[in-house]
């Protein structure tokens, strides 16, 4: 069999069913099922603004940071996501004399989150019109 890749925009809330934790889903042709939660969790990102992506929703598929001093000049972040895919991004001075690793640092995160609101956007545009 051949694999898929799918993306969908559901409605879900909470429902246990014959005494396990789950959600009611609601799909945007109306058909209606219920996921158990651990595979719910894996499969759905709750996104803050319903259909758009808000600085909460980049904020929150970022899972952690780190961070080091590359050379005299520069600062390296990486990002872990939700989903575990990382981001690497840098930064860097001129002068040694110059360098600020707090200023790199928050540098770096910007830059981050702007490909994670891009990747989110594309997912979320996925979700909503499909691949055709």
């Amino acid at each position: 069999m051949k694999k898929f890749i799918g993306t969908k925009l559901v409605e879900a809330e909470p429902q246990e069913k014959d005494g396990k934790e789950g959600y009611k889903v609601k799909y945007p042709d109306g058909y209606e099922s219920w996921s158990p939660k651990e595979a719910f969790d894996k499969a759905y990102f709750a996104f803050s603004g319903g259909d758009k992506v808000l600085e909460s929703d980049v904020e929150s598929f970022i899972s952690m940071y780190e961070d080091s001093r590359f050379d005299a000049c520069t600062c390296v972040v990486k990002a872990t996501l939700v989903n575990g895919f990382t981001i690497l991004e840098h930064s860097s001075c001129v002068d040694p004399s110059n360098y600020d690793h707090e200023i790199g640092i928050n540098i770096c995160k910007q830059r981050i989150k702007a490909k994670v609101w891009n990747h989110l956007g594309f997912l979320l545009q996925t979700a909503k019109d499909g691949v055709n």
